[in-house]
């Protein structure tokens, strides 16, 4: 029987190993591909802008950036973490936005407190970030348009509701229409070793969330109050004995050495920030809407409102009740659920409300977002 010859076809490129000249070769021309599809994509953008003026629509939709980037996510196969994927995406839809639409958001400051890191997370670097210093100036920022978007804390998993932020919906009429959930670590950052500390500085919040931690591991320790994460970083670079408890990014900010990294009690420590703006996001099929509203103070007045949301078949996912300003004994009350204001089901529950309340608003609704980690 004769001999079968043997192949003397090279072997393909996806069988053997490559060299790591080839490697580069081929890393460089996927990096040629990828810049060139970038900037494909912001031409379109730029169509897609032109044609929205050109009928008289908004050019920026807050909801459809939120739900570009969670439908990649889910088409994301690997190796890539789902942390990198999103930073890519939100960069390169970032930079295609300022071509079209250059953003000012203003923000609780300063820089890299969590507020700052927020949003910067949910606008990405090509935009004009606006460090103001409380939550009321974020608020009046973008009731004057002098900002387009503001970014404020309203929820946190330890400390419950941020009560600045609710205040000001009931001052001026501006409107949610996105929200970015950071979970939050906590990092205890200094010049000096964890025997050393005698003062631990940082926000009411953040120390609030790291109480049981500073007790066992620094008994004895003072714990100063400050008004930004941020600003008891820059505290803790010249005074001796000082520590705060910061974000890792504060801490590589001003120099500052990591003594414990998160500190914070609950593991599932996690900040929601909402996005404000002038109107209300569009529909995107996976949406929340934040109503708040004042009842008459009479019996059973509540009851009838929460029966308007259990026979419409609505799903609340938060509510708080508040004091109304001036008075001894009536509440205000801020309910987020699921769905959109143009669906049938909330609209109907809409004209009810607006029966059974003294006062009725629609803060706003946006698409529902995943854990930022």
């Amino acid at each position: 029987m004769a001999k079968r010859k043997s192949s003397t076809r090279p072997k393909s490129t996806s069988s053997r190993t490559l060299t790591p000249a080839e490697i580069a070769k081929r890393t460089a021309r996927l990096d040629r591909e990828l810049v060139s599809l970038v900037n494909q994509r912001a031409r379109l953008c730029e169509k897609a802008a032109k044609l929205r003026r050109d009928n008289g629509e908004p050019v920026f939709e807050p909801n459809e950036e939120s739900a570009v980037i969670e439908q990649t996510l889910a088409a994301n196969k690997g190796p890539l973490s789902a942390e990198a994927v999103r930073a890519v995406m939100r960069e390169t839809i970032s930079g295609c936005r300022a071509l079209v639409h250059p953003l000012r958001v203003a923000y609780l400051g300063p820089q890299y407190s969590y507020s700052h890191l927020a949003a910067t997370q949910r606008f990405g670097e090509c935009v004009t970030l606006a460090p103001v210093a409380t939550i009321a100036a974020v608020f009046e920022e973008v009731n004057r348009r002098q900002a387009d978007f503001g970014l404020v804390p309203i929820e946190n998993s330890t400390d419950g509701r941020v009560v600045d932020t609710l205040d000001m919906f009931a001052r001026l009429p501006v409107q949610i229409c996105g929200e970015v959930r950071l979970r939050i670590h906590h990092y205890l950052l200094g010049k000096c070793s964890r025997d050393q500390v005698r003062e631990v500085y940082s926000k009411p919040q953040a120390l609030s969330q790291c109480r049981d931690w500073i007790a066992k591991h620094l008994p004895g320790v003072r714990t100063v109050e400050m008004t930004s994460t941020a600003a008891a970083a820059q505290l803790a670079v010249d005074r001796q004995g000082a520590a705060a408890v910061a974000s890792l990014q504060a801490g590589v900010n001003y120099g500052l050495d990591v003594i414990a990294a998160n500190i914070e009690d609950n593991r599932n420590n996690i900040t929601r920030f909402v996005v404000i703006g002038h109107r209300p996001a569009e529909r995107a099929g996976d949406d929340k809407t934040s109503l708040m509203f004042e009842i008459p103070h009479a019996p059973g007045a509540l009851a009838d409102v929460m029966a308007i949301f259990k026979r419409n078949k609505l799903n609340l996912t938060w509510i708080e009740s508040f004091p109304i300003t001036g008075t001894t004994s009536e509440y205000r009350f801020f309910v987020e659920l699921e769905g959109h204001p143009k669906d049938l089901k909330i609209r109907r529950a809409l004209a009810s409300l607006e029966k059974k309340t003294v006062r009725l608003d629609i803060l706003g609704a946006y698409v529902k977002t995943e854990v930022i980690e």
